[in-house]
């Protein structure tokens, strides 16, 4: 039997659709509060949900009762400053607890990070799995605990676990709605004027879980793969994005300083609401690097054929119109 961690958000619910289309027996863990996607509700009678908080390891002790395969999709995801030590521990802690049980119960399982974890390469050259991000003051919250999660499967490796990691790019989608990625698509269909200077990678939520289900039944462990589809420069994609609306494209360019000026007020206007804020520094930075990932090892490991960025955009867009 397999089980999913974190079935309620994107990945996992698109993970989950994709293993009970194929007949597999799952069971997904979620916390008392959430609620089952809407993607998931037709196959309510295939899937066995359990409330089972990750820092609770007897509880989670309890959902690997009987289980073989694990993914482990959850993950706490917050800009807002004040959420970033404790969710750097709850992320942290809980991928350990997870290592713990299934090193112990000799479960093999398939671990979600994300190219948040991965370093940068130098100018002109991809990044490859062989970078490795740097810890600094200005990395984000997510990223650090994305970092120090991975460690924690790769000592779990070290002590006989099973394990594979899998470092997604941005993930694309029409179940993602309006949240996550699918914020950017909103955003593009009310009229942006603005693009960045920088580039990064894409993937269709499809692929990464077809990626994870290939590596789940390989005979690969301790190893971490990319998995993007392709590379595209911001003003590509927010131009591909407009046009699948078919409204008038960002026409110009967000210098340095006026996304320095934009996450500044961003971080004022989250000061006084209390919400978390729009943009913060990381984020604005990140949007004029030019960022390339070479997915050549997943290709090679499991002969993956990606779908076009393209074709997800047309039908993320046809989704929201």
């Amino acid at each position: 039997m397999i089980l999913i961690t974190g079935a309620t958000g994107f990945l996992g619910a698109e993970l989950a659709k994709l293993l009970v289309s194929k007949g597999a027996q799952i069971r997904c863990t979620k916390r008392a509060s959430s609620k089952i996607p809407a993607l998931l509700q037709p196959f309510s009678h295939q899937i066995q949900w359990v409330d089972a908080d990750m820092l609770n390891i007897f509880a989670m002790e309890d959902a690997l009762e009987g289980i073989t395969q694990v993914y482990h999709c959850a993950a706490w995801v917050s800009l807002k400053q004040a959420d970033k030590e404790p969710m750097i521990s709850t992320n942290v802690t809980g991928t350990a607890n997870l290592v713990n049980l299934c090193a112990a119960m000799s479960i093999r399982m398939v671990h979600v990070s994300s190219i948040a974890a991965i370093g940068l390469a130098k100018p002109g050259e991809l990044i490859t799995e062989e970078h490795h991000l740097e810890q600094s003051a200005d990395n984000d919250g997510y990223a650090i605990s994305k970092l120090e999660s991975e460690m924690e499967v790769w000592r779990g490796t070290a002590e006989g676990l099973d394990a594979v990691i899998v470092n997604p790019s941005l993930i694309l989608g029409a179940s993602a709605g309006k949240t996550g990625t699918g914020a950017l698509f909103e955003t593009v269909r009310k009229g942006l004027k603005f693009y960045t200077g920088g580039s990064g990678g894409f993937v269709d939520v499809e692929d990464v879980a077809k990626c994870m289900v290939a590596l789940m039944h390989s005979d690969i462990t301790a190893e971490r793969f990319i998995i993007s589809a392709e590379n595209y420069t911001y003003k590509d994609i927010t131009t591909e994005i407009a046009q699948g609306f078919g409204i008038k494209s960002p026409s110009k360019l967000a210098k340095p300083w006026m996304m320095g000026l934009a996450w500044r007020g961003a971080a004022f206007i989250a000061a006084l609401t209390g919400k978390a804020p729009s943009l913060d520094k990381t984020s604005a930075l990140a949007a004029s690097e030019l960022r390339a990932f070479d997915n050549s090892k997943i290709k090679q490991a499991i002969g993956m054929e990606f779908k076009p960025v393209s074709k997800t955009i047309l039908e993320v867009c046809e989704m929201l119109k």
